[in-house]
């Protein structure tokens, strides 16, 4: 984005880790010390504490750390058995990962268009998509609000395909008080620093109910070995390692503040928006909406870019285009109209700041700005 904010416009970035660092800067700093002062950086007790923090927090039996949400995804995959020849359903709407670790795993993408209130893969365009050759589903939990896991459970439970919440932006989301990534056979949470739960660096996890599938995942992040040099199987090096682990430790004890926090935030936004052309994000009343995002639909969006980094503010689209019409997904046979919610939403969608630092008056100052180019 070009242009520069005039001089003595007030500033509201994206996102602000600085200020999120500031309220926790000493048991961070004493978190990290505690790891160097023992010397054990990969595995050991920060790690395996925070996998049980994290299952217990997830409402699952289980939780596997890992290098990064994709490895989340891939190696989820990979305990379940895609390979080539399978099918895996997912939605045309999400980050690139959710797609890619299919490819990568040597299955092929099969993509449905999204609800256009939710921005969710649509329960019901899912069976019509579904063939002998379904091995499983990713659905994705998007912006921080829990997709209808229940109703794409009941399709796949149908069709005895597996299903995999791709939850990198929902941890401690619920659908009627269940929590993001329990009620699936794998829940892959993302700990990218942008994330409502985020690292110094790239981490993520797998969270389980069954302890053979959690087993499984396991040992295919170590090589496949258990013990040492003895191989099982033919896995790979995807660890979380211990500085991660302690510093998501300490955050977690912050997350359910921060994600009220941004709710918050959200609710304030939702009130300045009244009346607008802004379409405000949908909060579906069966879940407990975290906001990793808050997402506005405007027309004219690319202007409004442009408009609000001009004004000194932070924004971004997530994602300019779906997934289904990549150049690198060419081969599958879709083209543009093949999901016209998912690529309306691409069109459409602005994400505003919503982290929960954030001060009233920056809030209303957004608004303002926003309103002044969508409402003139």
């Amino acid at each position: 984005m070009s242009g520069e904010p005039a001089k003595g416009t007030m500033t509201v970035p994206l996102l602000d880790l600085k200020a999120q660092y500031a309220t926790i800067r000493a048991d961070v700093d004493a978190a990290v010390r505690s790891v160097m002062d023992s010397a054990r950086f990969i595995g050991g007790p920060e790690v395996v504490g925070l996998e049980e923090e994290v299952a217990r927090y997830s409402q699952c039996a289980h939780g596997i750390g890992c290098a990064s949400g994709t490895d989340a995804l891939l190696l989820s995959l990979w305990a379940l058995g895609v390979g080539p020849g399978d099918e895996v359903v997912t939605t045309a709407y999400s980050f690139f990962a959710t797609a890619g670790v299919i490819v990568n795993n040597g299955a092929t993408p099969v993509f449905v268009d999204i609800d256009p209130r939710t921005y969710n893969l649509d329960p019901l365009k899912l069976e019509e998509v579904f063939t002998p050759r379904t091995k499983a589903v990713i659905a994705v939990s998007l912006y921080g609000q829990c997709c209808d896991v229940p109703a794409i459970k009941a399709v796949c439970d149908r069709h005895q395909a597996y299903l995999i919440e791709d939850a990198a932006q929902s941890i401690g989301s619920e659908w009627e008080a269940k929590r993001s990534g329990s009620m699936s056979d794998f829940g892959c949470f993302s700990f990218f620093p942008s994330k409502n739960l985020g690292a110094a660096g790239d981490g993520g996890m797998i969270v389980a109910q069954d302890a053979e599938l959690a087993d499984r995942a396991r040992l295919l992040r170590e090589h496949g070995a258990r013990p040492k040099y003895y191989h099982a199987l033919v896995g790979t090096n995807s660890r979380l390692d211990a500085l991660q682990a302690a510093i998501l430790r300490v955050k977690l004890r912050h997350l359910d503040r921060w994600s009220e926090g941004r709710a918050k935030n959200a609710r304030l936004y939702d009130q300045l928006f009244e009346g607008s052309r802004a379409v405000r994000p949908y909060h579906d009343p069966r879940t407990r909406h975290i906001y990793n995002q808050y997402v506005l639909r405007v027309p004219r969006r690319d202007d409004l870019r442009r408009f609000l980094t001009e004004h000194g503010i932070g924004n971004e689209v997530y994602y300019p285009v779906p997934l289904h019409l990549q150049e690198c997904f060419a081969n599958l046979g879709y083209r543009e109209g093949s999901m016209p919610n998912a690529e309306a939403a691409a069109r459409e969608t602005i994400a505003l700041p919503i982290y929960p630092e954030l001060k009233e008056e920056q809030i209303r100052h957004v608004a303002a700005t926003v309103r002044e180019f969508v409402d003139s």
